[in-house]
């Protein structure tokens, strides 16, 4: 627990946005780690083990809320640097806006640090798959980021 706890809150956090969720789900993820540890086939694989526990444990709290999605079109730009405060919190706010299904891959790549492989291997899906998420993310962010840019430019 006190290995991952950290990594597991801060991404479920940045999934659902709102701390007493996260932090939930992490409990949840921990109960439900424990009633399985027998099954656990590889002991190195925890980390990653755990984390699609947390992802299956948010599906299970999403499936009973019916909180409606809405789907975004994303383009190609540059990934802005934070450099501010407000930098850091203009970028949280923009990876907050991707659809789940970027957004997901994006934050197990940056923050768990884990290989298309592996991300392919929690979510379920190809390793292509999850490669085209990521670059549809980091599209989406730099269309973001550029459009301040563009209204100051117009101004």
């Amino acid at each position: 627990m006190r290995a991952h706890s950290a990594d597991l809150y801060r991404y479920a956090y940045w999934l659902c946005r709102d701390r007493f969720t996260a932090e939930e789900l992490v409990q949840e993820t921990f109960a439900r780690a424990w009633a399985s540890w027998p099954d656990l086939r590889d002991p190195v694989a925890v980390k990653p083990w755990l984390i699609t526990i947390l992802r299956n444990e948010r599906a299970r709290m999403f499936s009973r809320k019916q909180i409606p999605l809405a789907e975004a079109d994303v383009h190609d730009l540059e990934i802005p640097e934070a450099t501010s405060a407000q930098d850091d919190l203009d970028v949280k706010r923009q990876v907050e806006r991707l659809p789940l299904p970027y957004r997901e891959p994006l934050l197990l790549q940056v923050l768990g640090g884990f290989s298309c492989a592996e991300i392919a291997g929690m979510l379920g899906t190809s390793e292509g798959a999850v490669m085209t998420r990521l670059t549809r993310a980091r599209q989406a962010l730099r269309q973001e980021a550029a459009a301040p840019a563009r209204l100051k430019a117009v101004k």
